[in-house]
């Protein structure tokens, strides 16, 4: 059974007037935005709150917690993420599906490590359950079940225990909600209660607008409830421990604290709710203002960002890269979705040590180091590594978003630089931690060169808003960390030309910290001053000259559709491939698959039109694609849906011969005789036949009241039609039926566009042009006779069926005042042929509904000609 991708879709009437471009735009900045501003405003707040305390200060607290309260925390850490094992357990037996428990709990570890330390709950872990758990035979639905109950356990948990604990433990009166505690921890416990009896009570699913959600048994609801509150119980715990004695006020006076900042953490959408969870905790402890308070505080935080965060994420990252290692020796399992996450997952380790290297930079590094080091290196070479680690960082924050993109050039420089800073951490002051980290990533990068095989330069790619937005981020936390570690510190202009071993951490700091930013802001100018726009204009005779080699020379006739002149020819660096696009509204449609012979050339191109949309603020769409290139679109993040099935008819077992066969051979021994017959006119006899063509051409289109089409059909252009053979059908000397060839030098598929009768012909003048058609191009050494698509042909209507499949196959069986579905596909079937699954290739999310609705205006030559025939 073929595997298909599919997004769950709306209504297509529901959209029809595209968003304006501001709207857009707003829509595309505002959750970057909100997070990198609710970052700044809690590292101001962490700044006022923590305005005595001193980073020695922190350092030494980390330092004297015992090794005991070390482990008991790890161990509770431990538990902790057991007890999220639970979630996915629970979430497959609610859908009745069985996995072994080894994989469930190994799937269910990495994408929480992941999500954790991350944040996007939802995104990250997700995605990264729909990569494994589609491997292991789930469906698409079935995915997206099991995430949606381990996100709504994940939040009953939290709801339940918070509402719990304030009624049993108020917030302490300095906190700003402390006086809506009881009102607030009333109101979020009956969220988890009314989920807990809604199962009991209400036996039909819940509609919410267009959603039909199936409330859960009390049993499961319970165990929903449960499993979350233990788990963030244990999270909370790990915290305690580290904690410091004198603010011990009891387990439930801490809780109350815990899960406030954790829901307004996770609020933020700050990446792990990074300052926001600190500078909560902080206030929540009041312990603004108080160094004794606050600097014990930021150290036991901060062994909690390390013990319940970084940990398992390393440990996530060695258990991915030892599985990933047995998928790249063994090359059946480099399935699409497979190639897909490595860059992905390189890129955001990448991403992660260029963090590690400024905020390195940004801190002061241990005296006993630089004592050792101060005696056997000079100054200068101490000076130059703390810049140029930074400078590094800088470039893997940016060399990240070329990893992802696939780049060869990405991946060199990556590689060198991970080693370059390697050596540069251990000369600025013998980091060997972060030396170790970045020498093992580069390791586990270097076998993955073939994942990286784009050849386009670093500053073409594009960089969404998003990915600016981290960089920005890390970049201002960076600065934060400076400011911070060295507020014992005057400033004065002096600071930037003083170098010492002993007193110049500050200006180290502060130097490293700019040459970084510099770096960032040459990249950015760099990037913005290329002279690289997306051309949207007709082809010219010139690059259409250079796109017949490439037709003639492709496996599929449908190439030929570049010849009508409508589309917008993108051609690749070598001219060895091209797609053809055009533009409605926000979205850019490729017409088929990139045309030409070179695997490396077509890869490259749907990567460079996906950019170039993206730069232009665009949908990048591919439209009617074969099944043999889904992995160029699954590996770029395109999700794919059914439209329809073609018929090709295998040519050299075609004959007339055989009972089913019988009308067929009596319609054409039948014109025959009436004097019908076939001549096939080479593209350039076609002219002077121009006029009794359009002749017919226009009979037809008034008879069948009908408009041309366009996009994936053809018109009648005479530009068009003399570049392609024309197939004529003669009665006597009457010109009656005629359609324009599609035919390739591989001799590999034969196909028609453009097919028009009089009104007033003998009947079954069709299927005489296609069997003689075939019949002709058997004679000629073709293998195959293509037919054309039927749309949404071959959907299922059935109740486990994905929402797309549905809707189409509702609309192939009652949409015959719109379009002529099931009797395209009857008359194409009378041929015998094979059919073949066609899919478009677009971007996942709620752009879908309008993006078909213009792809479809696109073929139908505006909006009006999608509601007539």
């Amino acid at each position: 059974m073929e595997q298909e991708k599919v997004e769950q879709v709306q209504d297509v009437r529901a959209v029809l007037t595209p968003p304006s471009q501001r709207t857009v735009w707003l829509r595309r900045m505002a959750g970057p935005l909100l997070s990198v501003g609710m970052l700044c405003l809690a590292l101001w707040a962490l700044h006022l709150l923590s305005r005595e305390v001193d980073y020695h200060q922190i350092r030494r607290y980390v330092q004297s917690i015992s090794r005991s309260r070390l482990l008991l925390a790890a161990l509770f850490t431990l538990l902790g993420y057991a007890v999220m094992t639970l979630y996915d357990h629970y979430a497959l037996a609610s859908i009745g599906r069985r996995l072994s428990w080894r994989r469930v709990t190994l799937i269910s570890f990495i994408s929480y490590a992941f999500s954790n330390a991350v944040g996007m709950s939802l995104l990250v872990s997700g995605s990264i359950r729909y990569r494994f758990y589609v491997q292991n035979g789930l469906s698409t639905g079935e995915v997206a079940r099991v995430v949606l109950f381990c996100t709504t356990s994940f939040w009953l948990g939290l709801l339940a225990l918070t509402g719990v604990t304030l009624l049993l433990v108020p917030l302490p009166p300095g906190m700003p909600m402390a006086t809506f505690s009881r009102p607030l921890g009333i109101l979020l416990t009956l969220v988890p209660l009314l989920w807990l009896a809604g199962g009991w009570i209400r036996r039909r699913p819940l509609r919410l607008w267009r959603l039909r959600i199936s409330l859960p048994s009390p049993a499961t609801a319970l165990r929903q409830i449960l499993v979350g509150a233990v788990d963030w119980g244990l999270a909370a715990a790990v915290l305690y421990i580290l904690m410091p004695d004198e603010l011990n006020n009891g387990f439930g006076h801490f809780l109350a604290i815990f899960v406030i900042a954790q829901i307004i953490g996770l609020i933020s959408h700050v990446p792990g709710g990074l300052g926001v969870f600190e500078a909560v905790m902080l206030a929540g402890f009041g312990a603004t203002g108080n160094e004794t308070l606050a600097a014990p505080i930021l150290g036991a935080l901060a062994a909690f960002r390390v013990i319940y965060y970084l940990l398992p994420l390393c440990t996530a990252t060695v258990l991915v890269l030892q599985r990933e290692a047995r998928g790249l020796r063994e090359k059946s399992l480099l399935a699409p979705w497979f190639t897909g996450l490595l860059p992905s997952f390189f890129a955001g380790l990448t991403l992660v040590s260029g963090a590690v290297l400024l905020f390195s930079g940004a801190t002061r590094a241990l005296p006993l180091r630089m004592a050792v080091l101060g005696a056997v290196l000079p100054l200068s070479v101490l000076e130059v590594s703390h810049l140029l680690a930074s400078v590094i960082g800088m470039l893997l924050l940016i060399l990240a978003r070329g990893l992802q993109r696939r780049l060869d050039a990405a991946y060199w420089l990556t590689l060198v630089l991970l080693l370059a800073g390697a050596v540069f951490s251990l000369l600025k002051g013998i980091d060997y931690e972060e030396a170790t980290l970045l020498t093992l990533l580069a390791m586990a990068l270097a076998p993955a060169h073939r994942l990286f095989y784009r050849r386009a330069s670093l500053f073409t790619t594009s960089f969404s808003v998003g990915w600016i937005a981290a960089i920005v981020a890390i970049l201002g936390c960076a600065a934060w960390l400076v400011f911070f570690s060295y507020k014992h510190v005057e400033y004065s202009s002096d600071l930037w030309w003083e170098f010492s071993l002993h007193q110049g951490g500050a200006p180290r700091a502060l130097r490293a910290l700019v040459a970084a930013a510099a770096a960032g802001m040459l990249f950015a100018l760099a990037s913005l001053i290329r002279p690289h726009k997306l051309r949207h204009e007709p082809p010219s005779e010139a690059e259409l000259a250079q796109a017949l080699p490439l037709i003639k020379q492709c496996s599929t006739a449908q190439a030929h559709l570049a010849l009508m002149g409508d589309k917008t020819l993108l051609f690749g660096q070598d001219h060895k491939a091209f797609v053809m696009f055009d533009t409605e509204g926000r979205s850019w449609v490729a017409m088929g698959d990139p045309v030409g012979t070179d695997e490396d050339a077509r890869r490259e191109l749907v990567w460079s039109f996906l950019e170039q949309c993206e730069r232009a603020g665009g949908w990048p769409v591919f439209y009617q694609v074969n099944p043999a290139d889904l992995d160029l679109y699954l590996e770029v993040g395109l999700n794919l849906l059914k439209i329809g099935e073609e018929a090709r008819v295998r040519l050299d077992s075609f004959n007339l011969d055989g009972k089913s066969r019988k009308v067929l051979r009596n319609t054409v021994n039948k014109l025959t005789r009436d004097g019908l017959r076939l001549e096939i006119v080479p593209a350039e006899a076609v002219a002077p036949l121009l006029p009794r063509l359009k002749e017919v051409s226009d009979a037809w289109l008034r008879d069948k009241n009908v408009r041309e089409k366009r996009f994936s059909l053809g018109a009648f252009d005479p530009r068009y039609l003399v570049r392609t053979p024309m197939a004529v059908v003669w009665q006597n000397d009457r010109l009656v039926a005629f359609a324009n060839m599609f035919l390739n030098d591989t001799k590999q598929e034969a196909s028609v566009d453009l097919m028009r009768h009089v009104p007033d012909g003998p009947a079954g003048i069709m299927d005489y042009l296609f069997v003689e058609l075939m019949q002709w191009a058997r004679d000629e050494g073709y293998t195959w006779f293509n037919l054309g698509m039927a749309p949404l042909a071959g959907l299922h209507n059935r109740r486990q069926a994905p929402l797309w499949n549905r809707f189409g196959a509702l609309v192939f069986g009652r949409g015959e005042r719109f379009y002529n579905f099931r009797g395209l596909q009857r008359y194409k079937d009378k041929f015998d042929p094979e059919w073949e699954p066609r899919y478009i290739a677009v971007p996942g999310g709620i752009a879908l509904p309008m993006i078909l609705t213009n792809v479809a205006s696109l073929i139908s030559g505006g909006l009006s000609g999608v509601v007539r025939r």
